[in-house]
């Protein structure tokens, strides 16, 4: 049993991207694992199946495996990634929709060269669950923000990263007040207009980047009146951009496809 795949990156966030028809039948979980492992796979933060013109409403649809096996709402890097797949295919414009867990979402090009793409993303509107909640965890009580951007986020803001917050996003992740888990972000403010992030993420664990991670920690940063619109979220992988109106995030930043193959699962 083989998997073709392409694999792309949006701000060093990476994913193997599989047509549907192409994905073989039986457990997808295990295929997923097997896929992302960075030792006896190929190596990824998640896999992805893409199915191109899926209805009325989309050029294209999605269905995202965490590295771990588990599935995923939405990826807001993964999104971009498979709309660069998409475009280079000839299967969708340079201003596509895709349908997504957690919606359908607008994307358009802003630059491009060669198989690198910049998008605009609408993200949707964030939603505050709790702007200041106290999470109780095995080093004692932590203020944090929770907030629903098609997928969970647990904001947490930090002084600095010197803590062990690795260990910290890991036991946020599962606590038992997540049923589903969650995503955890690390923030902390750098001028009225940026933060620099960690992210942990459900399912992958650390990673350099994420779209919906920075989308949820620009609106938790900017609820607590630690910023304001427009805020630059500074990734270990470089800077991503968000812009809260009234309606919706609208997140920019990079996606580029970066290989093809094929593993012999």
């Amino acid at each position: 049993m083989n998997i073709r795949f392409t694999k792309a990156h949006g701000a060093k966030n990476d994913f193997l991207l599989t047509w549907e028809k192409d994905a073989p039948e039986g457990d997808r979980a295990a295929m997923a694992r097997a896929i992302c492992d960075r030792h006896t796979g190929v190596g990824a933060d998640g896999w992805m199946l893409v199915d191109p013109g899926r209805d009325a409403e989309s050029d294209g649809g999605i269905q995202l495996y965490n590295s771990d096996g588990s599935t995923a709402e939405i990826s807001g890097n993964g999104t971009r990634c498979a709309a660069a797949l998409l475009i280079h295919h000839g299967l969708a414009a340079d201003t596509l929709r895709i349908r997504t867990g957690a919606g359908v979402k607008s994307l358009r090009v802003l630059e491009r060269s060669g198989l690198g793409f910049r998008f605009e993303m609408d993200m949707g509107k964030p939603e505050i669950a709790a702007e200041r909640f106290s999470l109780p965890l095995s080093t004692g009580p932590r203020d944090v923000t929770l907030v629903w951007v098609g997928n969970p986020q647990c904001a947490v803001p930090v002084a600095d990263f010197d803590l062990d917050w690795r260990a910290m996003g890991a036991e946020i992740e599962r606590h038992p007040h997540f049923p589903n888990r969650t995503n955890v972000s690390f923030i902390k403010a750098r001028d009225e207009h940026a933060i620099e992030v960690r992210f942990w993420e459900r399912g992958a664990g650390e990673t350099m980047s994420s779209g919906t991670g920075s989308t949820g920690a620009a609106a938790a940063a900017a609820a607590r009146g630690m910023v304001k619109s427009p805020i630059r979220v500074l990734t270990p992988a470089g800077p991503i951009d968000i812009r809260l109106v009234d309606s919706a995030a609208y997140l920019t930043g990079p996606a580029a496809l970066i290989a093809e193959g094929e593993l012999y699962l």
